[in-house]
Parts: structure tokens; C-alpha cells; sequence
């Protein structure tokens, strides 16, 4: 299948029903971010570049599968946990994914096993809202197994959407304070919270420190992926705006090029 034919989303299920299913519901919901995502970063990316694909954070590989089947070369890294079902081994064996599990994203034991400059792509798709930790040793494993011209993809809720929890006045008014609420902080398991979501031009500067290696391309703020995509339902004024303001659109998009290996990972965290 190649990258020029769109997949439907009923036919792309079929291929998850067959090594014994998935999570239905999440993978409805999400499919047409995944999808989206991908046709946007195709449209800038040469594929003679390469096809080694390093997915962080694939899951029930819903994301992963949609760059196997169009011939990249597809390598997952998430929680055992996820990575110990047998749906989605059976999964993995049948497209040729390799999954790489990893009980501690602030410690990537599990890039250990791979080599310098080993991928061309690397995807951080709606990820980096929910870490919780200093994540400079990450970011060191990850640029350790980029190659030099290697992309990176992030996605991200953008801090400034118009449906975004930036703008709930009446938890400010109240004292409730921003950020995650003291609800869902004691009642939701921790990877549950967006912890910290950014501004596009935040984001980009977010890379710019990590290392002058990288250089940010192809930055956009995405409109709703499909209606009823967001938990605050949309009306004709909200897309309306959402459409003529992009910084007021619900996501945020970026690549980021490692254009050289000279300095590294530049910043030391310390107290």
C-alpha cells in the first residue's frame, strides 16, 4: 500500500480484528490524527531520505501499523504492559514491528539495544504533554539513535486553543487555580494528565535549548481533527475563529531536523 493511497478506517480495523483486536473506541477516536499526521509530515519528507521509523509512545501500535504497511521500517517503544498482550504482539510479528519495551520513559534502558544514528524518523506524537520528569536524559538516548538529517514529529494540545482549559475563567475566579486540577490529580493514574501543554513558539524554543543541532520546520497549528474530536464540543462561531486565528486551533505540529551531531544535548539539569 503506498503512501498516496488513503486508508479507510474500516478496512485499517480489519487488520487489528485479525490478531485479535484492539481498543475499537480509542482508535475510532483517534484514527484521523493519526492519519492526518502522517499526510502532513509525507508531504514533507523525502522518502529516499530513509524509512527507519522509531514510534515513542506506540501503544496498541494504531499509529505504528499506518507507517508499517506503507513500507517503513518500524520500530515501537512503550509500556510493557501494553507490549505483553497478545493482540498486539500478534500484531507486531505480522507486520515486522519491532517492539522495544520500556517501563521508565525518564530512563530509555531499552534504546540501549540500538545503535547510533539508527533512524531516520522518530515520532513524538502527543507525548511530550504528559511527561512528568526532567526529560534531558531522554532526549540524549533519542538524539544518540537519530541520524544526522533525521526528523523528529511532535504533536501537541496547543496551550493557547480556543477549547482549551486556558481560557476556564470561572476555575480562575474561583481560586481553583490552572494547570492540572487537584480532581484529576488524586483520582487519574499519572501518564492520565496533560501536565504541561505548550504554545507552538514555546515548543520551538523547547528544541532550540535541548541542542543547536536541531533546527524546527514546517510548525503549524492544526484545527480539530474530526468533529466531536475535542471533549468541548464545537459551534459554527468556535470554528469559525478556531479558523480564521490559527494560534486559537487545538493543536500544535511540528518537525524538528537534526541537521548535524556536533554538540549534542546541550542542556544539565540541576537544582
Amino acid at each position: 500500500m503506498s503512501a498516496s493511497t488513503p486508508i479507510d478506517l474500516e478496512q485499517y480495523l480489519k487488520l487489528f480484528q485479525v490478531q485479535g483486536g484492539t481498543d475499537e473506541p480509542y482508535l475510532r477516536h483517534h484514527f484521523q490524527r493519526f492519519a492526518d499526521t502522517k499526510q502532513r509530515f509525507l508531504s514533507h519528507w523525502d522518502r529516499n531520505r530513509g524509512n527507519r521509523l522509531l514510534d515513542i509512545g506506540a501503544h496498541w501500535l494504531h499509529q505504528a501499523l499506518l507507517y508499517a504497511i506503507d513500507g517503513f521500517e518500524v520500530t515501537a517503544l512503550d509500556l510493557p504492559i501494553t507490549f505483553e498482550l497478545a493482540n498486539v504482539r500478534s500484531l507486531a510479528q505480522a507486520h515486522s514491528i519491532a517492539l522495544l519495551p520500556n517501563p521508565d520513559l525518564a530512563r530509555p534502558a531499552a534504546l540501549a539495544s540500538i545503535a547510533d544514528n539508527a533512524f531516520d524518523v522518530v515520532l513524538f506524537t502527543e507525548i511530550i504533554e504528559h511527561i512528568t520528569f526532567n526529560p534531558v536524559t531522554m532526549w540524549r538516548e533519542i538524539y544518540r539513535v537519530m541520524k544526522p538529517g533525521a526528523r523528529l514529529v511532535v504533536t501537541t494540545p496547543n496551550y493557547y486553543a480556543l477549547r482549551g482549559r486556558t481560557w476556564h475563567w470561572g476555575r480562575f475566579l474561583k481560586r481553583f487555580g490552572g494547570g492540572v486540577d487537584v480532581l484529576d490529580i488524586l483520582s487519574r493514574h499519572t501518564y492520565a494528565h496533560h501536565w504541561k501543554e505548550y504554545s507552538l513558539r514555546e515548543l520551538i524554543y523547547y528544541f532550540c535549548v535541548l541542542s543547536p543541532d536541531f533546527t524546527c520546520l514546517n510548525a503549524a497549528h492544526v484545527e480539530e481533527y474530526s468533529r466531536d474530536y475535542l471533549p468541548v464540543p464545537s459551534t459554527r462561531a468556535a470554528r469559525t475563529l478556531e479558523h480564521a486565528l490559527p494560534i486559537l486551533r487545538p493543536d500544535a505540529y511540528l518537525e524538528v531536523e537534526l541537521v548535524r551531531k556536533d554538540k549534542g544535548i546541550v542542556v544539565e539539569p540541576h537544582w
